[in-house]
């Protein structure tokens, strides 16, 4: 059967809340008969078991999200129950303890067990339990879990940006754990203000009990013609009952949130934690064991329960220990390895020198063991993806190797065979980095980021939330040394394009366009020249992922000159868009320093007079131009501002090769790169004061 579209609005879940909200409501108007309160107590009891199951074998607070909500709901249902038990104990009270239906009957029997003033008196108790006890302290950890989630937003943010830029995470993976940071600061705020609700409704049971007693007495007395002792004996059992079958659906929500707040997040549920922690040592339990077991013999004591108790403990640190001797007999020794035979030295004794290198203290091993879960190894493999993705070719592979004469937790990254970086990455511990805005300082061993060279703190595992919070990007041993790689990769790329690999992109992209390769090479360009093109182009962090454009262009120009000088500027003119946009991604006006005219035309004079080498310029010109290209660079980095030098097209090879060793960070463009829909804001004047 087809059914229609306005009955298939209806049937969609989204119509089971608003009506769960109007039948709360209706219930607080509507008179309601024994059978369904029945019924809708029932259903809050077992709503309630089901909050408290589910939280404990819940890994993580996020993923019970509707756990405010459901707070919420519950407590609204019990209100609800409240004043239609009220309505009914009040009107039908005088009729027997079966007037509010059979579940309330059955509690209040239950709890009184004949002593009115007991009943009273252990109700009063469950109430201050819940409300003082399980919801105060939950509310307050979950006030306190909604500030240092907020504190540690920043840190967090930042930890994720750091694994996308460093390849580690996809775009797709970094949005989802942004969302997560995010939504974990509002589950505790929620469940902040969700908390008040359940506090108020432990109040309100005292005071609706009180009310149905004390009004069930006038009613039964002055309206219903009982005497003293049957009015006080039905409506004290059924105020009693009407109390108590509220209040433990309550106090059992309230420890549900009570372990949702206050469990930390881990892999297991809170049942696997406690049993593999609580009772995880053996020696914990036969030490517990002889204290009980000296208690039981103590005279006056309950030596049966002291004894039988201690007997259990000790039998079960017997079996715990036991499996675990059992575990490691399983274990076989190994077996000596046979020493070989020395043979004689051939050709295949020498062996290549590999062109990215890693070498790890035996103390990195774990990280870099396939066996051992060898996380750092993932990483590599997502850096060398995203840097071919967005530098244009792949990169050699890194092999890895342990290095015995290294520090245990020191690591060494080679190129070529020559050292290029080194670091200290401790297991165990995190590397919280001062991005200069934190709130103060941490206890650890100080030391600086390997990558970045920012001020940096070894701390413990521990710490981690608290310095997240302070300000501090933590990262742990494996992204340490990631992101160092990374770095290295992105700085020395022109150098990792070798001959091999140009000829692999020049495959790569014959795939698509075979005759635009073909005319190109070997036909007007050898690929030394192409390969010299393509590393000046890195050199100066240019990314060559539009290979077309570049065949293209050298195809066109490679007929007027073969210099590797001259078809570079030709190429970076036809990439000028691409480059402006990746140091300016989001903006169309170009903040930009510039040439003095006075010292731009000394410079053209040296240009001319010395050649392209920079040769012509004399040591005073040098410092000068040196020193106020450098000062003016700090100047655009404090405001925030990417320092990129605009001169006319003959000297931005020359400057680009003179200003690159003091100041790497500084972007040289001419003015026939710029796109003629920029605009041009020009922020400092290098050589005006001279």
């Amino acid at each position: 059967m087809k059914w229609p579209v306005w009955m298939k609005k209806f049937n969609s879940k989204g119509i089971a809340a608003p009506i769960l909200i109007i039948m709360m409501l209706a219930m607080m108007i509507l008179p309601l008969p024994a059978f369904v309160l029945d019924i809708f107590f029932s259903f809050n009891i077992a709503l309630s078991i089901i909050v408290l199951l589910t939280s404990l074998y819940t890994i993580k607070p996020l993923d019970f999200m509707a756990f405010p909500a459901v707070l919420l709901v519950s407590t609204m249902l019990r209100l609800s129950l409240n004043v239609a038990s009220t309505r009914v104990v009040l009107t039908e009270g005088h009729t027997g303890p079966d007037a509010a239906g059979k579940v309330i009957e059955a509690f209040g029997h239950f709890l009184i067990g004949g002593n009115y003033t007991v009943g009273i008196v252990v109700f009063i108790i469950l109430t201050i339990i819940n409300f003082t006890v399980v919801t105060k302290g939950a509310g307050r950890i979950a006030e306190v879990g909604a500030r240092f989630a907020l504190d540690a937003m920043p840190g967090k943010q930042m930890a994720i940006d750091a694994d996308l830029n460093a390849g580690l995470i996809a775009e797709q993976e970094a949005r989802r754990r942004r969302t997560e940071v995010a939504q974990e600061a509002e589950f505790y705020g929620a469940m902040d203000g969700a908390s008040k609700y359940v506090r108020g409704d432990a109040v309100a049971g005292i005071m609706v009990t009180v009310i149905n007693i004390v009004g069930g007495l006038i009613v039964g007395i002055i309206q219903h013609d009982l005497d003293f002792a049957a009015a006080l004996k039905n409506y004290t059992l059924l105020a009693i009952g009407d109390g108590l079958v509220a209040q433990i659906p309550s106090l059992i929500i309230s420890t549900a949130a009570g372990i949702i707040v206050s469990r930390v997040a881990s892999e297991q549920d809170i049942g696997g934690q406690l049993l593999g922690q609580l009772f995880a040592k053996p020696q914990v339990l036969y030490i517990t064991a002889g204290i009980v077991g000296g208690m039981g013999i103590i005279p006056g004591m309950p030596h049966i329960a002291f004894i039988f108790l201690a007997a259990l403990l000790a039998g079960a640190g017997y079996l715990i220990s036991n499996r675990g001797e059992v575990v490691e007999k399983k274990e076989e020794p190994a077996k000596a390895p046979v020493a070989p035979e020395i043979e004689e030295a051939t050709w295949q004794d020498i062996m290549p020198v590999d062109t990215l290198g890693l070498e790890v203290g035996y103390r990195l091993i774990p990280l870099v063991d396939k066996g051992q879960g060898g996380e750092l190894l993932r990483r590599i493999k997502g850096i060398r993806k995203k840097f071919a993705q967005e530098v244009g070719f792949l990169s050699p592979p890194v092999h890895i190797r342990d290095n015995l004469e290294l520090k245990p937790s020191v690591y060494r990254i080679t190129l070529k065979g020559v050292e290029v970086g080194t670091g200290e990455a401790i297991t165990g511990q995190y590397l919280a980095i001062n991005p200069g805005m934190v709130s103060g300082p941490l206890p650890g061993v100080e030391t600086t980021d390997p990558a970045f060279g920012l001020p940096a703190i070894w701390i413990d595992a521990g710490m981690r939330e608290q310095a997240q919070s302070m300000g501090y990007t933590v990262v742990d041993a494996g992204t340490v040394i990631a992101t160092h790689l990374n770095h290295l990769i992105t700085s020395h790329a022109a150098e990792l394009l070798g001959r091999q690999e140009v000829q692999s992109l020049l495959d790569h992209v014959a795939k698509d366009s075979p005759k635009l390769v073909e005319d190109l090479v070997p036909k007007l360009i050898p690929v030394a020249t192409l390969q010299k093109v393509l590393q000046n182009l890195l050199v100066e962090g240019v990314h060559i992922r539009d290979m077309r454009t570049i065949i293209e262009n050298l195809s066109e120009h490679a007929v007027q000159t073969q210099d590797a000088g001259d078809l570079t500027a030709f190429v970076r003119i036809a990439l000028g868009r691409a480059i402006v946009q990746q140091i300016f991604p989001s903006t169309n006006e170009l903040t930009v320093m510039t040439l003095d005219n006075r010292l731009e035309r000394l410079l053209m004079q040296a240009l001319q007079t010395g050649g392209s080498d920079g040769s012509g310029i004399e040591p005073g010109l040098a410092d000068t131009l040196a020193s106020q290209t450098e000062a003016a660079a700090q100047n655009q980095e404090k405001l925030g501002l990417t320092p990129v030098l605009l001169v006319p097209a003959p000297l931005r090879a020359l400057l680009s090769r003179f200003l690159r060793r003091s100041l790497p960070q500084l972007k040289v463009l001419s003015h026939a790169e710029l796109p003629e829909t920029k605009t041009i804001r020009v922020t400092s004047l290098v050589g005006g004061q001279s």
